[in-house]
Formats: C-alpha cells, sequence, structure tokens
C-alpha cells in the first residue's frame, strides 16, 4: 500500500532552491550591479542632454530639475546660426578624417614590417615605439610646436594633423595582429612573384579588418577630442575644432552660457557615439586579437 503525498513529502526533504537562491545563484545580481553602474555612468550624459534643452534659468534654477519645463532647441540654432558650427564641425571632421586613414595606412605598413620581415635594428625599433608609449604628449608640445613653426605650417590643417599620422598606440596595434597571420600565406605569394607592396596590400590589409576598426575608433576619438593640440597650433578662429570652440563659452562663471555650451557637448559626442555603434563588432574584435588589455 503506498503512503500519502503528504507522508512522503514529510520523509523527502524539499531541496527546490527558493527564489533569492536562484536569483544569487543566476545572473541576476550581475545584472543589478551592471545596471547600477551604468546608472551611475550614463547620469552625466542625461543631465548634459537634457541641459542642453534648457534655458540658462533652469539650468541654474535651485533645487536643479533634471527634465526640462518647457523644452526647446534654440541652443542648437544659435550654434548652426550664430557661432559658426559649420567651421567648426569641418575643421574637426577635416583633421580627425585625414589622421585616422593616416594612421590606417602607415601604423598598417610599420606594423606588418616589424611583425613579418627581417632587418637590422627591428627590434631596436620596436623597442623605441613601446618607449614612447610612456612619454606624455604634454611633453612633445613644445618640441612640436617649434617643429611646426620652423617650417612654417603654424594655423593650418597640416600642423594640426602631421604630429598624429602616425601614432605608436597603432603601431603596437597593428603589429600584435599581424604578427598572427600565418606567414604561409605571404610565401606563396613570394613564390608567385609578388611584392612586398603587393602582398601588404591584397594579403594583409584585407585581413585586418577588426585591428582597423579598432585604431580608427581609437585615433579618432582621439583626435576629436584633441584641445591642447589645436589650441596652440591653430592661432585664429577660422582654424578652431570643436573642442577649443567649446572653450569660448568657458571664459568664467559668470560669463558661461551653460545651455549652449551643453548643446555645443551634445553635437561633439554625436559623432563619436555613432562611429562606436557602427563599428563595435569589428572594436571589440580587435581589441580581443590583439591582446590589449
Amino acid at each position: 500500500m503506498s503512503a500519502p503525498a503528504s507522508a512522503v513529502s514529510a520523509i523527502i526533504p524539499d531541496n527546490k532552491p527558493s527564489l533569492w537562491q536562484q536569483f544569487l545563484k543566476g545572473r541576476g545580481l550581475s545584472y543589478c550591479v551592471l545596471a547600477v553602474v551604468g546608472l551611475v555612468w550614463i547620469g552625466p550624459f542625461l543631465w548634459m542632454a537634457l541641459g542642453s534643452l534648457k534655458t540658462q534659468k533652469e539650468i541654474l534654477a535651485k533645487p536643479p530639475k533634471l527634465l526640462p519645463e518647457h523644452a526647446s532647441l534654440a541652443n542648437f540654432t544659435q550654434w548652426f546660426t550664430q557661432l559658426d558650427f559649420g567651421n567648426y564641425f569641418t575643421n574637426s571632421m577635416v583633421v580627425a578624417v585625414v589622421t585616422v586613414l593616416g594612421n590606417m595606412v602607415f601604423c598598417s605598413m610599420v606594423g606588418y614590417a616589424l611583425a613579418k620581415m627581417d632587418f637590422a635594428g627591428k627590434n631596436i625599433l620596436f623597442g623605441a615605439v613601446m618607449v614612447t608609449l610612456m612619454v606624455p604628449s604634454v611633453a612633445t608640445f613644445v618640441p612640436l610646436f617649434v617643429c611646426i613653426s620652423n617650417m612654417g605650417l603654424a594655423n593650418t590643417y597640416a600642423a594640426l594633423m602631421l604630429p598624429f599620422l602616425c601614432q605608436p598606440i597603432g603601431i603596437f596595434l597593428m603589429r600584435q595582429f599581424i604578427a598572427g597571420i600565418p606567414d604561409a600565406l605571404m610565401e606563396a605569394a613570394r613564390v608567385d612573384g609578388a611584392g612586398e607592396l603587393r602582398i601588404f596590400f591584397q594579403i594583409v590589409l584585407p585581413q585586418c579588418a577588426p585591428p582597423l576598426a579598432t585604431l580608427s575608433i581609437l585615433t579618432f576619438l582621439s583626435s576629436w577630442n584633441n584641445f591642447l593640440w589645436p589650441l596652440v597650433a591653430a592661432q585664429s578662429e577660422s582654424m578652431y575644432t570643436l573642442p577649443v570652440a567649446l572653450s569660448l563659452y568657458s571664459t568664467g562663471q559668470n560669463a558661461t552660457n551653460y545651455s549652449v555650451l551643453l548643446a555645443g557637448a551634445v553635437l561633439v559626442i554625436a559623432p563619436i557615439l555613432l562611429l562606436f555603434v557602427f563599428l563595435q563588432r569589428y572594436f571589440i574584435q580587435g581589441v580581443a586579437m590583439t591582446g590589449i588589455k
């Protein structure tokens, strides 16, 4: 005769974990922590975006309010109509795009030479590249400016771009990735009579999409947000980039137009976010495959 269900349940303990235990064993706790960190990280950006729709009076109101009472695009309109946004944007875009293209070509070439070619002083050259990664960029400002001035390039696009067309981080990034490409591919091309330039452009470069995407994002971000060098090299307002133009509205507490400043910050950040959204898959893959921590 079978025992009643209640007696069986009394003999056999219920080992089913509770909802809280399931939560702890699962990924719920990780998601909660990541959500809190995400809110803390996105808070300033949310305040910036909402502040760009407020008036100066609303921004300075006490106690502060997160949402604008009367949302308006007047701050953005002022950038496009009164503050010559088009000129600043063009300067930033030209400098950033040319700098990105230069790094993609030159860093790839140097990385290929350091990874796959044998020549005297190769290890010394790579060591010099690694040493330059530890030199603060501010320490090179005076020598760079003296060189640019002696060449007669001050207050030109060349002055804003030339010092950054081949950066050490890009050389390291491309060298690490190209070193992982099988030598058999290049040897087979050499047997067929291909030269080094043809091997580089037709065999090596097409396989470098992930590190090139990573390099393009890092270089674009660095060039687009660069403030100190354009401030020094650009000696007239017509050559100012967007970060320098933003500084024109940060001259002092009593003179700062915070609403216009926040609208300009949104305009500066928007291209970077769009670039990362389109290339984030390649960016993550490139970082993972080149050993950058």
